[in-house]
């Protein structure tokens, strides 16, 4: 069954949470986005943005995240903990599984690297590369704001953070 819910671009001011541990990035991103118009929720490493998509109370459209995000200091990753700091990866299967219908985009200053490292084929997902041009990321955003937003059933769903078919 076709999607037919409207996009967020063509029904309002789409949320996006952008997640990056560089200061600089957020706020090149929160001020590029909200000058085309979209609302933008920001989080500096995953255990915050693991806990916006659990709490915020609107729509999140679009998770823009980095892909290397290194935790704050030593934390060891379990299912007991909620909210952990994992990388960009695994946030965007862990995310998308709070947030039916989340769409996703990596970011990475070293893509051919990061991407093999995680087990990510170039071209399967949305991907920006750092540094990137300011109409290259919003062109980005829209294009991806304007696809069918994605309905995973359980046969569907992530099932670990190499796994990227869920992304194809």
């Amino acid at each position: 069954m076709e999607d037919r819910r409207p996009t967020p671009s063509s029904s309002g001011s789409a949320t996006i949470l952008v997640v990056d541990d560089e200061s600089s990035i957020l706020t090149l991103c929160k001020a590029l986005l909200e000058g085309a118009g979209l609302t933008v929720l920001e989080a500096d490493g995953s255990s915050e943005a693991l806990t916006l998509c659990t709490h915020h109370n609107g729509p999140i459209d679009l998770l823009l995240t980095d892909l290397v995000l290194p935790p704050p200091g030593f934390q060891i990753t379990s299912t007991s903990n909620q909210f952990p700091h994992v990388n960009g990866h695994e946030l965007a299967v862990r995310a998308s599984l709070i947030r039916s219908g989340l769409r996703i985009i990596l970011m990475s200053g070293n893509p051919d690297k990061d991407l093999a490292s995680h087990g990510i084929k170039r071209g399967t997902l949305p991907f920006l590369a750092k540094p990137f041009e300011h109409d290259r990321l919003i062109a980005l955003v829209h294009n991806v704001l304007a696809q069918p937003a994605p309905t995973l059933g359980v046969e569907d769903r992530p099932r670990a953070a190499n796994d990227t078919d869920w992304f194809g």
